[in-house]
């Protein structure tokens, strides 16, 4: 099937080398516009973007995010954030007490948020431009928070690097299709075969360079560093446990 949106969403890879040149800001402003087109619980909008093109600013996110090289060569950061700040005001206008206590708000409000970044991210890369999500925004939160000025009821979910691609980017491959689509129930009959099949896909990419470790349970043998040992690694270990608390310094309380 012929469709140019969806030959470009499968043309999609983490830009995070980028030419100086800087991005207009009707360009930026047309990018945000396409965001907003996007799906929203009950209409209500619960995020909102900061738009970072100012130097300084841009190294200091760095400096907060990793110190990841292409947050300052980026021409443009973009901070999306979950907002009931705004409903709050809505609530005071109209007469009402707005409800924050509660997960299921916060995750209206960041589920808002990412929704619309990818939409950005979409209409970033149908202009040429190149994008690449920074969850390492949430590395500092109290230090972005004060650097961005965010209020009361908001919190920087994900930041995004946006600017003109400067080197070729290759796509990773994704897992099987029948790894994450499932017919009316959660199948895991073919789980190991699927997972150990993209495994190979992924090693003869060459991403993880020929880097061997020892097979689980058999530490006498070696084996391919691949995807699975990358992401089982990652997910073992405990990142950026303050989160809650800083949620709940912003009104989010997550009960």
């Amino acid at each position: 099937m012929e469709n140019p949106t969806i030959d470009l969403i499968h043309l999609h890879a983490s830009v995070r080398h980028y030419k100086p040149n800087p991005i207009p800001n009707s360009v930026i402003e047309t990018i945000i516009a396409a965001a907003q087109c996007a799906s929203t619980s009950s209409n209500l909008q619960t995020y909102c973007v900061v738009a970072v093109t100012d130097l300084g600013n841009r190294v200091r996110l760095s400096e907060l995010c990793g110190n990841q090289a292409h947050i300052r060569e980026a021409p443009v950061f973009l901070a999306w954030c979950a907002d009931l700040a705004r409903l709050e005001r809505v609530c005071q206008l109209r007469g009402y007490t707005q409800v924050t206590d509660y997960t299921e708000n916060f995750l209206i409000a960041a589920v808002d948020a990412s929704i619309a970044a990818q939409n950005a991210a979409l209409a970033a890369e149908s202009l040429g431009l190149g994008i690449c999500y920074i969850g390492s925004i949430r590395n500092n939160p109290v230090e972005v928070i004060e650097l961005l000025g965010l209020p009361r009821l908001t919190f920087p979910i994900t930041g995004m690097t946006l600017g003109w691609p400067d080197k070729q980017v290759n796509i990773k491959p994704r897992l099987p299709l029948k790894s994450v689509l499932h017919g009316e129930t959660y199948d895991r009959t073919a789980e190991d075969d699927s997972l150990r099949a993209y495994d190979v896909t992924m090693i003869a990419t060459g991403i993880y360079k020929g880097h061997q470790v020892p097979v689980p349970n058999n530490p006498e043998a070696m084996e391919d560093y691949s995807w699975m040992e990358h992401s089982a690694r990652r997910v073992s270990q405990a990142v950026r446990t303050e989160l809650r608390a800083e949620l709940e310094k912003q009104g989010f309380s997550l009960k």
